[in-house]
């Protein structure tokens, strides 16, 4: 049988990173991908669609450290790195993935990826009535993380006060969104005027939302947000927005410590100084990984679905052109340059 091969271009990751990651660390290279897998293969060979920019990545970058459950999956020097994409399926040795049929999952950064589908970390896309793209976040990761973050972490009650830092990205708009059709009052932190503005209380319908950056006190900010105390906190960010929000928690508080973006980029994080109040306040604060609720995807599509369908869900995304504009994208995110959630556009080919 004949070899057709492919030139493939990939993002490959230069070193572990120290400090703010920049453009330089990923670099893009050209190689090239055999178009048939091995017969007999339980492999799949993928042509990717959109890749998803998340801010976990960064932490994938660090040299591995046994003692960082952290550094348990970075990447390796010299290689592609990989993210959650979009993907089609062009060939296929796999028994549930046949060609033409559309997925999304765990993908290398690069045009063509090889996988071997895993059941809850590869996906089968069936409902294209909606945006593909909305697979790298509504439908993807990010939409699963706030789904099981706010309800299965959160334990949402109507009428309870709800505060959402990043509250403009991939996870917290969706948070935000899912709070009001709980009847909640929500309020969420974003750093521009537009931001603010034109999404958290425009286009998502937050209750109340402030630019942290114009803001000289948090806890001041907060209080004015919060004149009777924060019940739930969908945590984005850390630093000095936590303890912040310690201060203005209510007794028997939930948060649901789904990342901190504010900490990733720096070599010594920075501490936490009211955590003490957690024990007098009764506060619950629960760390997540979604990977661990992806068995709840089918239950997360009935749910959401309808409200998308019904326009009753908004979703807003950033989105770079070109495998080329990849490590800009990725970089951007920890500058805060993204304005709702970041992607990358590899191919709108689905030939």
């Amino acid at each position: 049988m004949e070899t057709m091969v492919m030139s493939n271009k990939q993002v490959i990751f230069r070193d572990y990173v120290t400090g703010f990651l920049s453009e330089s660390d990923l670099l893009i290279n050209s190689t090239t991908v055999n178009l048939k897998v091995p017969a007999g293969s339980m492999t799949a060979l993928v042509k990717n669609l959109y890749l998803s920019c998340d801010p976990y990545m960064r932490n994938r970058m660090r040299k591995p450290d046994p003692s960082s459950p952290a550094t348990a999956m970075s990447f390796v020097p010299g290689k592609p790195i990989s993210g959650f994409g979009v993907s089609k399926v062009m060939d296929s040795g796999h028994p549930d993935y046949k060609e033409g049929d559309l997925l999304w999952g765990a993908v290398g950064w690069e045009e063509y990826s090889v996988i071997t589908p895993i059941p809850n970390l590869h996906f089968k896309i069936h409902h294209t009535d909606v945006p593909l793209s909305h697979y790298t976040g509504l439908l993807g990761m990010p939409g699963m993380t706030a789904y099981a973050g706010f309800y299965e972490i959160c334990s949402p009650k109507k009428g309870e006060t709800v505060f959402v830092s990043a509250a403009s990205g991939a996870v917290g708009q969706l948070v935000g969104q899912f709070a009001k059709l709980m009847g909640c009052y929500v309020v969420g932190s974003a750093g521009s005027k537009e931001k603010v503005v034109d999404l958290l209380k425009n286009k998502f319908g937050f209750d109340d939302a402030f630019n942290y950056k114009e803001e000289n006190d948090l806890n001041a900010a907060l209080k004015r947000c919060f004149p009777v105390g924060i019940d739930i906190y969908f945590e984005n960010v850390g630093g000095k927005m936590l303890d912040a929000v310690i201060l203005n928690m209510r007794p028997h508080g939930r948060i649901a410590a789904c990342g901190m973006i504010s900490q990733y980029n720096l070599q010594v994080p920075e501490a936490v100084y009211n955590l003490w109040l957690i024990t007098y306040k009764r506060i619950r604060i629960q760390g997540f990984n979604t990977i661990d609720y992806l068995h709840k995807y089918s239950e997360f599509l009935e749910f959401v679905l309808p409200y998308i369908r019904q326009g009753k869900i908004t979703y807003v995304e950033d989105v770079a052109d070109g495998l080329e504009s990849a490590p800009a994208a990725l970089v951007g995110l920890f500058r805060g340059k993204n304005v709702g959630k970041q992607l990358v556009v590899v191919s709108r080919d689905l030939d």
